[in-house]
């Protein structure tokens, strides 16, 4: 067809190309669509010119040509930022480039093997070399606008920031975060760090310490092996970075202005070319052509430290824009730090409550052996509400306690220490384990509602092989026997303490010599995973699997038996604190045993001397029987003087010659120092001196004085 008057057939075309080049409506094909390659065209539809399509194939002909300038420059600034907007943004284009390895000698950061820390580009200067676009990289056109250019940068910055700030968050305790921090920041922002905090950090609202110490807390530094490009590795320094152990910053120097002003400053300012040699040490210059970065590290209050980043001569040199990078990674591990050693405290602090709320180590009573576990419900959660006891009663009795108050916080922790504390109490007076369960009911009750705990009291008498057990809610024991049976104790479950108003009954079972009694908290039997009593038969089967690899005529270990008992836990069992008490029944022979009953009259300690003399003989122990003739004289006579009812004398020979003798009244005896003129007074003065130990205990229906000497 030919071109109108006055009409250019180029402008025509162009026009058309550029309303063919607009996108169509979804859903709808617009007129003048070029049809896709290889297909067929569609004929002219009726009214169409037959030429239609001959000139939407022309228009896209003149797009092209008009996209192709008379220059023929394909690098003209309109082109660079057509390909700048058209290029894929984000981590896409970049995250094959960016875990290359950059070759020998190269400013490109390579990403630590292994490492889970921020991926990306290094932000600042080496963010061109880094981001796989830049003139740097081998194969790059190094065709960035300067519009798209910076703005890539810092992008990447922002990427890194964020990433390296998670890495440091995720750490709890100290030497977590400094690691985060090293492990972030060393390649891919600097090639090596030096992190200083005080020493000793301060803790909260702690006034620090004078002098103001920085200690080299940790130093990182990587290097590329021999190779070129993909061959080369970043492997750690051998050689670290000289730099001084401890730094004293002295007051109105130039560090402490550095450290005073907080924000980071460049190593070849005024400032940081006079704090380095402080910090660093007059022996450790830094190296030749380094470029450095001195960020302080300042926590809620006050400075804490600091941290040096550096750059090696062939890397590029920090912007300005890294200076915000540091102080934001500053910034955060500072707080992190701050946040750490609040937490160490915490931890310690619990760590001290809980082991004074729990004996430091059990007794030694007679004829028993104890052993015990206590295990936190995490460790983050190191206090609990569980507890356990033994505790020495007269007549070489002794009480065996485990409770268990709701809750495993810092409250249960203080709640369980006022019980233990009664219950210790309550024990001394030697009361019937009924009735101390029932104190205890009355003492949780005043601590405040909602205040229950279960509790297991029970009192083994050696002499008599029996034991007494008390039950308030709490898990039935396990008695194992010799032979290597195993049962579950049948006691009265009773209701838990704190509940109130309920009575508590009392069984008094056999306790075989040979036997282990176990007592246990809940946690060790009750999960999430299994119910209380599928828990309890297997410990059971567990005890008593455990007896038959010793035989029938051998106890299993104490302690060995308590590591099986809880490896008997799986991962999900953990979800109570678990305390755990083991007792060994030994008992004490009959035939080791003397006991007498002595009116209160004038004779009686004649009396007492001729049966302890006999006693004694028949034992083989004739070289105690001064000591003992004259202790227990003075012990009898001091109790017929108070005494209405008989006095009672017994002899127990273990690895100790013991000496118990009772009375009806309650006034404990006391030792003084006799005055020269005095005819009385010196009786205990010579108990003290002559008994290995000795002691006087109140009892519900009078006392005991009691004294030890070594049999051999």
């Amino acid at each position: 067809m030919p071109a109108q008057p006055g009409t250019d057939r180029s402008e025509t075309d162009v026009r058309a190309a550029e309303a063919a080049a607009k996108p169509p409506r979804r859903g709808r094909r617009t007129p003048d669509e070029t049809p896709a390659k290889g297909r067929t065209p569609a004929p002219a539809g009726p009214g169409e010119p037959a030429d239609a399509h001959a000139r939407t194939d022309a228009a896209g002909d003149a797009t092209r040509a008009v996209r192709r300038t008379d220059t023929g420059d394909r690098n003209a600034p309109d082109a660079r930022a057509a390909e700048a907007a058209a290029r894929p943004s984000g981590r896409g284009g970049r995250a094959a480039d960016a875990g290359r390895a950059a070759p020998k000698g190269s400013s490109a950061p390579a990403q630590r093997a292994g490492d889970d820390g921020p991926g990306g580009t290094a932000p600042g200067g080496s963010a061109g070399s880094a981001g796989g676009d830049g003139p740097g990289r081998p194969g790059g056109n190094g065709s960035a606008g300067s519009g798209a250019e910076p703005a890539r940068r810092e992008g990447d910055r922002l990427r890194f920031v964020g990433a390296a700030t998670r890495r440091v968050a995720r750490g709890i305790d100290l030497d977590e975060i400094v690691l985060g921090l090293c492990r972030a920041t060393v390649p891919t922002f600097s090639d090596a760090i030096l992190v200083y905090l005080r020493d000793p950090l301060p803790v909260g609202d702690e006034r620090p310490v004078a002098p103001f110490v920085l200690r080299l807390r940790r130093t990182d530094r990587l290097r590329l092996t021999e190779g070129d490009g993909e061959d080369a590795v970043l492997v750690p320094d051998p050689d670290p970075t000289p730099a001084a152990e401890l730094c004293e910053v002295r007051s109105g120097g130039a560090l402490a202005e550095v450290l005073r002003g907080v924000r980071p400053v460049f190593g070849d300012s005024a400032a940081a070319l006079a704090a380095l040699p402080e910090l660093l040490g007059p022996d450790h210059p830094l190296p030749p052509g380094h470029r450095a970065i001195l960020a302080p590290l300042r926590g809620r209050r006050r400075v804490i430290g600091a941290a040096v980043f550096l750059r090696r001569p062939e890397r590029p040199a920090f912007e300005p824009n890294d200076l915000l990078v540091a102080a934001q990674l500053a910034t955060h591990t500072a707080l992190g730090i701050d946040k750490a050693v609040l937490y160490g405290r915490e931890a310690y602090i619990a760590d001290e409550l809980q082991r004074t709320m729990l004996p430091d180590s059990l007794p030694q009573p007679t004829g028993v052996r104890l052993a015990s576990r206590y295990l936190p419900a995490a460790e983050t959660a190191r206090v609990g509400g569980d507890w356990y006891d033994a505790i020495p009663l007269p007549g070489s009795r002794v009480a065996l306690v485990v409770g268990d108050v709701m809750g495993h916080s810092m409250t249960s922790a203080a709640i369980m220490g006022q019980l233990r504390t009664t219950a210790q109490t309550l024990a001394g007076l030697d009361l019937p384990p009924q009735e101390v369960l029932h104190h205890l009911d009355e003492q949780a009750q005043r601590l405040g509602q909602d205040r229950m705990a279960t509790c297991m009291y029970a009192v083994y008498d050696p002499v008599s092989h029996r034991i007494t057990i008390a039950n308030a809610g709490h898990p039935p024991p396990i008695l194992l026997h010799l032979g290597g049976r195993a049962e579950v104790l049948r006691v009265p479950p009773g209701a838990p303490i704190g509940v109130g108003g309920v009575d508590f009954e009392a069984v008094e079972l056999d306790a075989p010599a040979g036997a282990t009694l176990l007592l246990y908290t809940d946690g060790l039997v009750e999960s999430r995973l299994r119910d209380v009593w599928t828990g309890i038969e297997q410990l059971r089967e567990r005890l008593a699997a455990t007896a038959q690899l010793t035989g029938p005529d051998h106890s299993p270990p104490l302690e060995a038996l308590c590591d099986d008992v809880l490896d008997m836990l799986g991962p999900g069992d953990r979800d109570d604190d678990i305390a755990l008490l083991a007792a060994r029944f030994d008992g004490i022979a009959p035939s080791d045993v003397a006991y007498w009953f002595l009116e209160p009259e004038d004779a009686a300690p004649g009396r007492a001397r001729r049966l302890a003399r006999r006693a004694l003989a028949r034992w083989d122990l004739e070289e105690l029987t001064d000591s003992v003739e004259l202790l227990v004289s003075e012990v009898v006579t001091n109790a017929v003087r108070y005494a209405e009812r008989p006095v009672t004398l017994r002899l127990l020979r273990t690895n100790v010659l013991r000496c118990e003798v009772g009375d009806d009244s309650p006034q404990l005896p006391r030792q003084r120092r006799a005055r020269d003129t005095d005819e009385g007074g010196r009786g205990l003065f010579l108990v003290n001196r002559l008994a290995r130990r000795w002691g006087a205990t109140r009892l519900s229906g009078g006392k005991v004085v009691w004294f030890e000497l070594p049999t051999r």
